[in-house]
């Protein structure tokens, strides 16, 4: 009668309050699916021209939408109204033809970052469904060891699932943090890439920082005369070289080719002119050889600079402003930076 009533009273609401959490895996498919339909935009995206064919694109976006608006997720994520807010914008910007696609495929790693969030916290609250399960359990085996046997294997079946569910817990979320490193890492250079730069801007709203957008001059006459190989190690010592130049508290990143992005605190003009110019000095100071370069025998970079206050809006013109002062260095004969007011 006992075991009875301890099945009955403990044993039964245990077992059923433990599968009730890590049975229930519709929270976690749900923005799993949705993640994963992101993906695919972004793929489809990547590949895009313009103008692009938004009818996939659309339909991968809708889908995700759909799957990521509900309202727990409202309710205890905070990412996920404004994720969905981007997913509309981008839809409705993807289907006017109003940004580029890889611009719009950059923009929704936003939203890749929420769901995998939510992935982790849907894993993480399991993970202590089962932490609390256990404790109890083994605290009312205590209480009826004599009459415990039955109670006693189905305690190491239970802690057997609980190891196991930690170390499906653990691995996913290792997965999901390499791959988020992955997906904001330069493979060749170990830097930032430009994904990296937009989110690090988001990150820093409100700041006054400088935007340096470097590019070697003549690069591919120097891949042309040297090879590829040389060129990727040109490439990964000039990252050093940066990276050391603008000191620990600036960001660096590999746009692409042989174009870098610093972003460095910006407290006013002269700061960013003083930062440029050190830039180039020790960059000719360095002596880097160039025997392809029509006018100088050493690497020269061409530089261009501009001041913001870090916002969404503010960086693309930030960006544009940086990138045309960066052409005008060119046009003036290359090697030397200018910082656009």
């Amino acid at each position: 009668m006992m075991l009875i009533t301890y099945e009955s009273r403990w044993v039964y609401p245990e077992i059923q309050g433990y599968f009730s959490q890590t049975g229930n895996l519709t929270g976690q498919q749900l923005a799993t699916r949705s993640r994963s339909y992101v993906q695919r935009a972004q793929e489809k995206l990547l590949v895009a021209s313009m103008p692009a064919d938004i009818s996939h694109i659309r339909h991968h976006l809708e889908l995700a939408y759909g799957l990521l608006d509900v309202d727990i997720y409202k309710q205890h994520y905070a990412c996920t109204t404004p994720s969905l807010a981007l997913v509309d914008e981008l839809t409705d910007l993807i289907e006017q033809q109003h940004i580029a696609p890889l611009d719009a495929a950059h923009s929704l790693f936003i939203v890749v970052e929420c769901l995998t969030d939510i992935e982790m916290s849907q894993l993480d609250r399991r993970g202590e469904a089962i932490n609390t399960f256990a404790t109890s359990t083994r605290r009312h085996s205590q209480m009826l060891t004599y009459s415990s046997m039955v109670i006693f294997v189905m305690g190491l079946l239970f802690w057997g699932m609980h190891e196991r569910q930690l170390r499906r817990t653990e691995r996913a979320t290792n997965e999901t943090l390499a791959w988020m490193k992955r997906a904001m890492r330069d493979p060749l250079t170990g830097i930032g890439n430009r994904s990296a730069l937009q989110q690090d801007v988001l990150a820093r709203a409100g700041e006054p920082l400088g935007l340096i957008l470097v590019d070697i001059d003549f690069f591919k006459q120097y891949n042309d005369s040297l090879g590829h190989p040389e060129g990727d190690q040109l490439l990964r010592r000039l990252a050093s070289l940066l990276e050391e130049q603008l000191g620990e508290g600036a960001k660096l990143y590999r746009l692409g080719g042989d174009e870098f992005a610093a972003l460095i605190s910006c407290p006013d003009d002269q700061a960013l002119f003083n930062a440029c110019d050190q830039l180039i000095a020790t960059l000719r100071r360095s002596g880097f050889k160039h025997p392809a370069h029509p006018g100088n025998q050493h690497v020269t970079l061409s530089v261009g600079a501009v001041r913001f206050v870090a916002m969404e809006v503010t960086f693309a013109h930030a960006y544009d402003a940086a990138d045309k002062a960066l052409y005008r260095v060119k046009i003036a004969g290359r090697d030397g930076f200018e910082v656009a007011l």
